[in-house]
């Protein structure tokens, strides 16, 4: 059957709009301009833009600027989007204008049709659903709102999931002694199990970052309304909304002592960003140490098995990949650029405006989904069941010349030198030169050089 449509009008006369769907006029101009990408924002920040609107008409409603019964139907409609249940509603494009006031306006329109629908109340999209607002303060204020809430409902968890299997197996592993490697040579050994709590340090690292940048993410420019100044929103209405917010999301929500910035500016978002990258650096370097780790099986490292998942060649029968930290290193990737662009994104706060407000919240959405979904992944389907292989680890360990090393405050560096590029070109143990070559008992020797007790640092003697 064709489509059918409707005639919707607003400030700029009036626009034929698809009869099934909930946006109105100022939703459509925007979907017949912006044609640039099949990208839109996440369903996440639609949610924040939603609970906006939500906490916008308790508010008015409780200064007496907003009617009880229009204040209720704006409410029950954002809690449907909140819900979940007209996702298909949001179509606008990601590139559009800077400002977002396009998403604003969907937002406001869909909310203003489902508030009539469901009340039979006239509600305008303008000036009900978007009193005491403006786009410009909105967008901002929504991209905070999401940011926050992913961090702290499913980053910092799926961190401290991904912190929690990795201590589990390094207790497992507290006396298995491997080959340490910098610039991926042999050097002094180390336990396996002080080679996954170095991971572990590092996003435990990672979520003090994390968790130094909520508060000022809970910090929002909301009751700004187009520059700061807080034009056309009631004094109070700044306090009584993030009251709201605080409220509803259990997360503590403030008003921000100068607006201006969290509007003119997105250096919040910026930094956000910037730590989220620096999530991805730690995910990179345990996605390519266990790549590395689990290398060969014949002709690489092999020192550890990750649990096969999938045949790994169209060609190769019986191979099989790291998948799972390929797929992990390939997300840090992606967020990496994305901290790239919101960074430069971030410069273009022209005067009282950002106005790269909706690139900036798709990339810094996606970078956080990614690592917390590249988290979980990496901890329940790759380091929760490798397997070591113990006799690998031993056979590279024997023959590490770097165990020297330890012989270097009883004979002297030039001499244990000598010792270990001997063991290098005979391809022996350097246990059964080191006896040949010095004057210590090969049970002295075997003390100064046990890897184990190496791995617990100090001086030999």
């Amino acid at each position: 059957m064709p489509q059918r449509f409707r005639t919707e009008t607003d400030s700029m006369g009036e626009v034929e709009v698809p009869d099934d769907a909930q946006w109105s006029a100022q939703t459509q101009r925007a979907l017949n301009n912006f044609k640039i990408s099949e990208l839109t924002l996440p369903f996440a920040f639609i949610r924040a833009v939603a609970l906006i609107k939500y906490c916008a008409a308790e508010a008015n409603s409780e200064l007496g600027l907003l009617s009880q019964k229009k204040a209720d139907a704006i409410m029950q409609a954002a809690l449907e989007v909140f819900e979940g249940r007209w996702q298909n509603q949001f179509p606008v494009d990601v590139f559009q204008t800077g400002s977002g006031t396009s998403t604003n306006m969907n937002v406001n329109e869909v909310l203003a049709n489902l508030a009539k629908r469901n009340s039979g109340v006239d509600v305008h999209p303008n000036d009900d659903v978007n009193l005491g607002q403006s786009s410009n303060d909105v967008i901002p204020t929504a991209i905070q709102v999401s940011a926050a809430r992913r961090i702290r409902r499913k980053l910092l968890p799926a961190l401290a999931n991904l912190r929690a299997i990795i201590q589990h197996k390094a207790a497992e592993y507290t006396d298995v002694v491997k080959t340490g490697r910098t610039h991926l040579m042999d050097a002094m050994p180390l336990t396996l199990s002080q080679e996954l709590l170095t991971w572990d340090a590092q996003l435990g690292q990672a979520e003090q970052r994390l968790e130094a940048i909520l508060p000022q993410l809970y910090s929002l420019p909301q009751g700004g309304t187009a520059i700061g100044t807080g034009v056309n929103a009631h004094p109070q209405f700044a306090e009584l909304f993030c009251q709201s917010m605080a409220n509803f999301t259990e997360l503590p929500f403030t008003s921000a002592e100068n607006k201006f910035a969290g509007i003119a500016g997105q250096d919040v978002a910026v930094a956000t960003a910037g730590i989220i990258s620096s999530v991805a650096t730690v995910m990179m370097k345990i996605a390519n140490d266990l790549r590395w780790m689990n290398s060969g099986p014949l002709a690489g490292l092999g020192e550890i098995s990750l649990k096969a998942l999938q045949p790994g060649s169209s060609i190769m029968p019986g191979k099989v990949n790291p998948v799972i930290p390929e797929a992990v290193a390939m997300a840090c990737a992606q967020v990496m650029g994305n901290q790239t662009t919101v960074n430069i994104a971030g410069q273009s706060g022209n005067f009282q405006l950002n106005v790269m407000l909706p690139v900036i919240a798709y990339n810094l959405l996606q970078s956080i989904e990614l690592m917390w979904k590249s988290a979980n992944t990496l901890a329940d389907q790759c380091i929760n069941d490798f397997q070591v292989n113990q006799e690998q680890l031993n056979a590279a360990l024997e023959r590490n010349p770097i165990l020297v090393t330890a012989l270097n405050p009883v004979i002297g560096y030039n001499q244990a030198a000598a010792i270990a590029k001997a063991a290098y070109a005979s391809n022996r143990p350097i246990l059964e030169v080191a006896v040949e070559m010095t004057d210590l008992s090969e049970a002295d020797l075997q003390r100064l050089l046990d890897p184990l007790q190496l791995t617990e640092g100090g001086l030999s003697k």
